[in-house]
């Protein structure tokens, strides 16, 4: 596992990578994004959940469109198949998918990037099915949302072809909620530095916002939800049962510290110009990917999702 110093190191390059504007293409060749968890066996970088949940953050911050998350969770699916060591870009199909023989049938109108991935993965009873997307039984739409920064498809399948390249892992599912998790932490730690910073330059009654008590006590309070959804996910990455505790604090955290930005931005919290309302709209949208909150309430008090079959696109 790295040491703290090398995890520094880590989110330094990455953030200052995402900081150019840096391609996927430019990431890969430069940072290995997508090798990062595929294993050293498959010529992948081996890394682990920390690390991963680093570069999560890093993508998090800047709202980053490009295809980490995804990719990620897809890599850490396919951990013991030599698949892993074509990966460029891939996802997983979570919801209501049946196999017979050799197809696959269902639909799933929230998979990450799905209409772009070149490896399309499908989590169907206790099987992960690789599934070609050049193929007539296959239909990829992308599928509209508010969060402009979210790339999300509807992926129906249809008698669609497709090979098992192993078993579907249950705890795959916990480490793909403590990276939405880390990707909500870095968001709302870069939500809330823009917040800090304009309170010291706008000014109310001959004073700079900021500094007036009550703004003060609200910025604290923003602080330490900043601070411990930072701790969740660190506990997580190393703990992944702790997944649905730092799944459900992020969710929660992020939402107020979108919400409490737009407030205190005043008048232009809520133009189109100022990446407010792209933090709150990631924070809603994010907040519902992979279960939300109450069905993951119900994990941490005994009644798990079921494992096979899982319910984990958006609800609304």
């Amino acid at each position: 596992m790295s040491t703290a110093e090398e995890l520094d190191a880590l989110r330094s390059s990455v953030r200052t990578a995402l900081s150019r504007n840096a391609s996927w293409d430019v990431l890969c060749e430069q940072i290995g994004v997508a090798a990062l968890a595929v294993p050293e066996q498959h010529g992948g970088l081996g890394a682990g959940l920390p690390e991963l949940a680093v570069v999560a953050a890093e993508f998090g911050r800047v709202l980053s469109p490009l295809p980490f998350l995804s990719t990620s969770i897809a890599a850490l699916a396919l951990a013991d198949s030599s698949l892993s060591a074509k990966l460029t870009t891939g996802t997983v199909a979570w919801s209501d998918f049946t196999v017979s023989g050799s197809t696959v049938d269902g639909l799933d109108r929230y998979v990450l990037d799905g209409d772009s991935a070149e490896l399309l993965l499908v989590a169907a009873g206790s099987g992960l099915y690789a599934v070609p997307v050049d193929q007539p039984g296959v239909r990829r739409d992308h599928s509209p949302t508010m969060d402009e920064t979210r790339r999300l498809a509807t992926v129906e399948l249809r008698g669609a072809s497709a090979e098992r390249v192993g078993d579907l892992d249950p705890p795959v599912y916990d480490q793909a909620c403590v990276l939405v998790a880390a990707e909500q932490a870095g968001a709302m730690a870069r939500a809330f530095e823009i917040t800090l910073e304009y309170t010291k330059q706008r000014r109310q009654f001959g004073r700079a916002i900021g500094s007036f008590q009550a703004i003060k006590h609200r910025l604290a309070d923003l602080y330490v939800l900043v601070e411990t959804a930072r701790s969740c996910v660190a506990a997580a990455a190393e703990d992944p049962s702790l997944a649905a505790v730092a799944k459900v604090h992020c969710t929660e955290a992020f939402s107020t510290v979108a919400a409490e930005m737009i407030q205190l931005h005043g008048g232009i919290g809520i133009t189109w110009e100022h990446p407010a309302h792209r933090y709150f709209k990631r924070a809603h949208g994010s907040g519902f990917l992979l279960g939300s909150p109450r069905e993951h309430l119900r994990t941490m008090v005994g009644s798990a999702l079921p494992r096979a079959g899982w319910s984990t696109g958006y609800r609304c």
